[in-house]
């Protein structure tokens, strides 16, 4: 509905490029040569043609149905899906040649349903927009909120269809009174149609959280603890913009390549998806945490900001959420409830 902030032009890749000219930097001491053609289209069939000759390391900013397509066209390569936060890609429809630098929904839910395990906000409620994304952090949020005791005292699906600027003040109010009394209204907004409008324009005053106010996210342009500042500066001179959540997930894989690369000095495929799901492999990700994958489904390890537009609230894991491998593991499915088996864990 809003135009406000449109994703811009170079949305994922700006944050490709900088992975590849730091992995650069390492590689000119080392002989290693980098590079990285962009394929852009519209539509998957247009895309699995144009990427038909592909070999190797393949990075992937789509949706999830695509980013399964291009895994499966491409079964002898190493796919990283930088854009597609979808739970299932890392469980039911995993792939062995599918990794995640992309947190998925279940990291980002857990995450914010530790900080309200931490303020003692038990009470929330959940609004869930009509996108199959919406569908899909909400049903998340559920999941953690059962996952860490919390109550979801009133649920329901967004239904306006009208324009909601003109009649926020109305409209809002009174379908928020209809959610039960609550210490948090809970957004499930993906696509960022609805959910600034409900901020300040609940019945009660409320805080609000997961797709707008209180932000579970990879990364955003107020990180700057951690020597963060130094990415974001990199990131600024490139772009010309600040860095967003997808930027930095696109970053975060083609460094990963770079780092795998580094220190097995071979670019051979099954080598280096043998290396990077080894504990031998971490990643500097300016997050204050050494980042790694997961052995059972691919997945990123990664602690998770809890931000608004202005500042850092927390970062998760929080204190006291402990884990007999690392914290990192309390955010998303954990290797015993996996249902991957592609890994063979």
């Amino acid at each position: 509905m809003s135009d406000i902030d449109p994703d811009p032009a170079d949305f994922g890749i700006a944050g490709a490029r900088l992975g590849l000219a730091d992995n650069a930097t390492t590689g000119q001491f080392l002989n290693h040569s980098y590079s990285l053609p962009e394929i852009t289209e519209t539509t998957v069939e247009a895309l699995l043609a144009a990427s038909a000759d592909v070999t190797g390391l393949i990075v992937v900013q789509a949706p999830a149905p695509v980013v399964l397509a291009v895994a499966d066209a491409h079964p002898e390569a190493l796919v990283f899906n930088v854009a597609a936060a979808d739970d299932r890609l890392r469980g039911d429809d995993c792939r062995p040649n599918l990794f995640h630098s992309v947190p998925s929904f279940a990291m980002r839910a857990d995450a914010l349903a530790q900080f309200l395990v931490t303020k003692r906000w038990t009470d929330v409620a959940l609004v869930t927009g009509p996108t199959p994304v919406d569908v899909a952090f909400a049903d998340a949020l559920r999941h953690s909120a059962e996952k860490f005791g919390l109550r979801l005292r009133g649920d329901a699906p967004w239904g306006f269809t009208g324009d909601i600027r003109r009649t926020t003040g109305d409209e809002v109010p009174t379908f928020t009174q209809k959610l039960g009394d609550f210490d948090m209204l809970l957004v499930a907004d993906e696509i960022h149609d609805f959910g600034r409008y409900l901020n300040y324009n609940t019945w009660n005053p409320r805080p609000v959280g997961g797709s707008e106010g209180l932000t579970p996210v990879a990364w955003s342009a107020v990180v700057e603890q951690w020597g963060a500042e130094q990415l974001q500066s990199r990131f600024r001179d490139l772009a010309g913009r600040g860095m967003r959540a997808t930027d930095y997930s696109a970053w975060a894989a083609i460094r990963a390549i770079g780092e795998a690369v580094t220190r097995t000095g071979t670019a051979d495929v099954a080598s280096l998806r043998t290396y990077m799901l080894s504990s031998d492999f971490t990643l500097a990700g300016f997050k204050g945490r050494p980042l790694s994958f997961r052995a059972w489904n691919g997945q990123l390890r990664q602690p998770i900001p809890l931000v608004d537009a202005r500042a850092i609230v927390a970062v998760a894991p929080l204190e006291g959420f402990l884990h007999p491998v690392t914290e990192l593991d309390t955010l998303g499915g954990d290797r015993p409830e996996s249902t991957c088996t592609a890994f063979g864990e």
